[in-house]
């Protein structure tokens, strides 16, 4: 199937809301992992969301070239291409872009995206994660109000945090403190600022102990009620009914989270999991199996010619997509989205 239409994208998060399950969306950095994360969704029948970080995308476009906007795109182009032999829907979203990286990614690339609404075709990408946990919250709300109406008009989703996820990604690092649960009066800001749907769809990444990086089950201590409350004091404030989620949440830094947390956060109206770091390993780590146990074939040792079959990438990168696509399989199970895609 090709990628996600913006109806279609819409359908596909609604019937997450409904069905009490979440996407994996999964970072990718080159076309070896996005072909594994196709992979995957596709051997767990699941639709999913591909995202590139500002980091993943500058690493896309070439060491020499180093330019985000060119990675992204090449990245979204590619998957335009070869999604339309995977039998599921993917959508594709751009992960964390702080204040000073939005005009050299995210707003570029609405703009490419609304030139070609103008032309009758569908966005580049289907969704845009602006990230302004680093600043005060009227300022992330105003910038993000702002944001909301470029994307809306171009027919994509903007995804918006509040409070801070802690530890590191990208070079960027925060600490581990009460900052990573985000304030009821943050929801309430939010539904102020954003509206529920009105102004344009957005989905809302709120902290409740979120942590980025590698870590061992138990590890991470979150407190998903955070999410519970966070609906219930939306939910009041804009008259909807006891047990309404107005909010279509965003799980970040899930490694080291367990089941249980897991299946509790999507309760309360997570829909989207974001999977980095256990995919990276997944993928690099068949790698390094194949690297020491063929390392008189992939050196060239005490003067000898190698083994072209062994040092050739496509000997391992088959092996490391493979490996990513079981990871990814792991989280569709995880996530229930696992047998859910659209027909």
């Amino acid at each position: 199937m090709p990628i996600a239409t913006p109806e279609v994208y819409a359908e596909m998060l609604d019937r997450a809301k409904g069905g009490e399950f979440a996407y994996p969306a999964i970072n990718v950095t080159s076309s070896e992992t996005l072909n594994a994360a196709l992979r995957g969704f596709a051997e767990a029948e699941s639709d999913g969301i591909i995202q590139v970080s500002t980091g993943g995308a500058e690493f896309a476009s070439g060491t020499r070239v180093k330019d985000m906007v060119t990675g992204a795109v090449a990245l979204a182009e590619f998957a335009h291409v070869v999604a339309e032999k995977y039998p599921i829907n993917v959508a594709l979203h751009t992960d964390h872009c702080p204040k000073d990286k939005l005009d050299g990614y995210v707003n570029p690339l609405i703009a490419i995206s609304q030139e070609r609404v103008n032309r009758g075709q569908n966005p580049l990408f289907q969704s845009h994660m602006w990230d302004g946990s680093a600043i005060d919250l009227d300022e992330n709300l105003e910038i993000a109000a702002e944001l909301l109406e470029k994307a809306a008009a171009a027919k994509i989703i903007l995804e918006v945090e509040i409070g801070v996820v802690g530890g590191e990604e990208d070079g960027v690092s925060n600490e581990i403190n009460e900052k990573l649960y985000t304030a009821e009066g943050d929801f309430v800001k939010t539904v102020h600022a954003l509206g529920s749907g009105e102004k344009g769809r957005y989905l809302l990444a709120a902290t409740f102990g979120n942590v980025h990086g590698a870590y061992k089950p138990g590890a991470v201590q979150l407190r998903p009620d955070v999410l519970k409350r966070g609906q219930a004091v939306a939910a009041e404030k804009l008259g909807l009914p006891a047990g309404s989620k107005p909010f279509e949440l965003v799980f970040h830094g899930g490694s080291g989270s367990l089941l249980e947390e897991i299946h509790e956060a999507v309760s309360y109206g997570v829909i989207k999991m974001n999977v980095d770091t256990d995919t990276q390993y997944a993928f690099s780590r068949p790698i390094a199996d194949h690297f020491f146990k063929n390392y008189d074939g992939v050196l060239k040792i005490d003067g000898e010619v190698g083994n072209k079959k062994t040092y050739d990438p496509r000997s391992y990168l088959k092996k490391a997509e493979v490996s990513m696509a079981e990871r990814v399989v792991e989280a569709a199970k995880a996530l229930k989205s696992a047998g859910t895609k659209l027909s």
